[in-house]
């Protein structure tokens, strides 16, 4: 086929708008599009935003000027979250020609051939955030090894701090039936793992029947939809990239203990060990309930990795309630923390509380738990090393050393050439753990010869 023009991507934020991008790139590579890097003189440009604090927004507007400045002349296109909640303030920046709200982002193609170029304020297709009320599927593709899959979209919990529901509107989810589908195509192009990504993934199925007495019901649950993905041929991991502690059930738990496909790797919000913070940032739980998830998965999965959201420096967080929550996390048996300083952000009811924290001590207490998380997550790799765990092979930086994770989250290093990528190797994890955060590895040593 060939092509009408070419098109570039670039996407700021969570593994959920990775998926959506790439549904957007098949969207153009169908219309006769061909897709280049970012910054090497694409036809078209698409920036895929994220808004969940302050520094997300700055990011985009750098991204839209490096867009400007490697893709001379081409249209540049601004959709996701930022794009809803703030479109008129991205139509301002010199360059940008289009701005796509959430209901409109995956009718790109309709607005592309409108868009004039030249000097100007960009136009704005950004209606009501509560038009975006279909379910879109999305799943990523690119990497041999891993793909995140869509499984639902929006929420409806209204915490207190977060403007997700303000730019990607109420809970919504795909069929069972068609999250399936998608798993098999996946399947299809030789990926191993799956990542199902969503906003709140544990209110899956939100959909609704209506059943003889008119009460309305869900049609499936998320633990319903885990046992048909679990029967998905070709894949051999699933990933739950995050659930709500309220939402991650027993059964979900025990489910994923008994499971052929589903890694055990739990990522639960909790954003703080304090009860009165919880209920300022209008939390579903208490911290009892989160501490009874964490011990269930103990008793049923030793071996498992469990990863914890944290908020800093929310308004009237004291020294005594931050204290508190480092107390609860420092006995938690959870492997590592994602730590977020507290931002303020328009039209949530966070921003108009009083207590505000100065933003030094936001950034003290960020520093003082991500420390804590690197001694957690150093002392869970030590205690798997001289096991043996299944490792799918990914591409390293160096050549001849490839990297990968165990099913338990733990990366590896190991020396071998680009033929073992995709693979899942069983590796003894040896040697000292090195590195820190993220870049932490152990190193993986085959069982048989290569």
């Amino acid at each position: 086929m060939s092509t009408i023009g070419t098109v570039s991507f670039y996407t700021l934020g969570c593994k959920l708008n990775y998926s959506e991008t790439s549904a957007i790139g098949r969207q153009f590579e169908a219309a006769g599009y061909r897709e280049v890097p970012f910054t090497e003189g694409a036809d078209v440009v698409v920036i895929n935003t994220c808004s969940v604090t302050e520094f997300a927004d700055r990011k985009c507007r750098n991204v839209v000027r490096r867009a400007l400045g490697g893709n001379a002349g081409a249209k540049v296109v601004v959709v996701g979250c930022y794009a809803q909640l703030k479109p008129e303030e991205i139509a301002d920046i010199e360059g940008v020609d289009l701005v796509l709200g959430a209901a409109e982002k995956f009718r790109i193609l309709d607005y592309i051939d409108g868009i004039t170029g030249g000097a100007g304020k960009g136009m704005v297709r950004a209606g009501e955030v509560k038009e975006a009320d279909t379910f879109v599927s999305s799943f990523s593709f690119g990497d041999r090894t891993r793909s995140f899959l869509k499984v639902q979209d929006g929420c409806s919990y209204n915490c207190s701090f977060c403007t997700i529901p303000l730019a990607r509107g109420a809970s919504r989810s795909s069929t069972v039936e068609q999250i399936v589908s998608d798993a098999e195509a996946i399947a299809a192009r030789g990926v191993k793992e799956i990542v199902l990504t969503g906003v709140n993934i544990g209110d899956f199925g939100n959909g609704t029947q209506v059943i003889e007495d008119k009460r309305p019901r869900k049609e499936a649950l998320f633990v319903d939809l885990a046992r048909a993905l679990d029967g998905v041929e070709g894949i051999n991991r699933f990933r739950i990239s995050s659930i709500e502690p309220n939402l991650c059930t027993d059964e979900v738990i025990d489910f994923v203990a008994g499971s052929r496909r589903f890694a055990p790797h739990f990522h639960m919000p909790l954003q703080s060990g304090n009860n009165k913070q919880l209920a300022q940032m209008r939390r579903r739980y208490r911290r009892e309930l989160y501490a009874e998830r964490v011990d269930h998965i103990r008793r049923v999965m030793p071996h498992a990795c469990i990863g914890v959201d944290l908020i800093v420096g929310f308004p009237g967080e004291t020294e005594a309630d931050f204290l508190e929550t480092y107390r609860f996390v420092q006995e938690l048996d959870v492997t590592y923390f994602h730590v977020f300083t507290y931002s303020e952000r328009a039209n949530t009811p966070a921003a108009e509380m009083e207590g505000a924290v100065p933003l030094a001590e936001r950034r003290r207490r960020n520093k003082m738990l991500g420390t804590l998380s690197e001694k957690k997550r150093r002392a869970f790799y030590a205690r798997h090393r001289g096991e043996t765990r299944p490792v799918l092979l990914e591409r390293g930086k160096e050549d001849g050393l490839l990297h990968g994770f165990t099913d338990n989250y733990i990366k590896v290093e190991f020396p071998a050439d680009d033929a073992w990528i995709n693979h899942l190797v069983d590796l003894e994890l040896a040697g000292e753990v090195r590195g820190a955060g993220n870049g932490m590895v152990l190193e993986g040593r085959a069982l048989v010869e290569q």
